[in-house]
């Protein structure tokens, strides 16, 4: 029992670990040779999934629009229009500041989220186990030692990347648009305030705390929340693998759930940058 125990652990921990590298004093190291590297510790295989979806991304939306015609669209056209629409509605709706970058960034997150989401719906075990069939193949490793973690939104690190990039993005539009004055203001003089000298002062520390843990709880929020999700998600798929036979019928029925989360996760991350935007494009009063 407790071998059992120990292998379906050891599968488990196998599938959750990225394909790392680092530097050393003797050079370049990968796997486990990083695992006392410290923070400069980069997850390859996060980096090329994340920058290759991106990549396929960037070719389809660019396909869409040197094919685009002004008759009537094809299925591929019709669709690429309806998620564009679907975004744009969305920033009008939320958006009440005046930018051109918004759109864009918007339709980006959304499509590349939802595109590093989607791996998940690859079997759990095929590009891992391919992996290390070439790594054992090609380069004499054991398959054991070659990871790869396909789903680049479950790992922490781009979660975080991502939430840094929307964060910079409101601290950015908050001084553009407030002023430095602005900005500092609204994080001293608000939510408590009096007409009263010696008492704002008094107040001025609690408003800064508040405020900021406000401010940094949102790039947390969304960092955390995709993360979890997809960890999650990715845990069950795992699990599911693990069980043998049963593993494709199961597979299926958790895909067809978990589509809904892999599209709502990108939505939502898609719908509070915009909303992070927003607020940070509006002067208070």
């Amino acid at each position: 029992m407790a071998a059992e125990e120990v292998t379906l652990s050891s599968h488990i921990q196998h599938h959750l670990t990225n394909a790392k590298m680092c530097s050393t004093d003797a050079g370049l190291a990968f796997n486990k040779a990083c695992a006392d590297s410290g923070f400069w510790t980069w997850h390859i295989d996060t980096l090329a999934w994340s920058i290759g979806l991106g990549l396929i991304f960037l070719w389809i939306f660019r396909s869409a629009a040197k094919k685009s015609t002004t008759g009537v669209p094809g299925k591929f056209q019709c669709f690429i229009e309806m998620v564009v629409e679907l975004v744009g509605d969305n920033v009008r709706d939320t958006y009440h500041g005046n930018s051109k970058l918004i759109a864009p960034l918007a339709l980006t997150i959304f499509v590349w989220v939802f595109l590093m989401n989607l791996m998940d719906l690859v079997p759990v075990d095929f590009l891992p186990a391919f992996a290390g069939f070439v790594g054992e193949q090609a380069f004499g490793m054991d398959p054991h030692d070659v990871y790869m973690k396909i789903v680049p939104t479950t790992d922490v690190n781009m979660t975080a990347a991502l939430a840094l990039g929307v964060f910079i993005l409101m601290i950015g539009y908050s001084i553009r648009i407030k002023g430095l004055g602005g900005f500092i203001g609204e994080l001293t003089l608000h939510p408590f305030s009096s007409k009263n000298k010696l008492v704002m002062a008094i107040l001025i520390p609690c408003n800064l705390l508040l405020e900021t843990i406000a401010l940094v709880a949102k790039p947390f929020s969304l960092a955390l929340r995709l993360f979890g999700n997809l960890y999650a998600g990715e845990m069950i798929f795992i699990l599911i693998g693990a069980i043998g036979l049963m593993q494709l019928p199961l597979h299926f029925v958790w895909a067809v759930f978990h589509i809904m989360v892999i599209v709502l996760q990108a939505f939502v991350f898609m719908m509070l940058t915009i909303v992070y935007l927003s607020m940070a494009s509006t002067k208070s009063h």
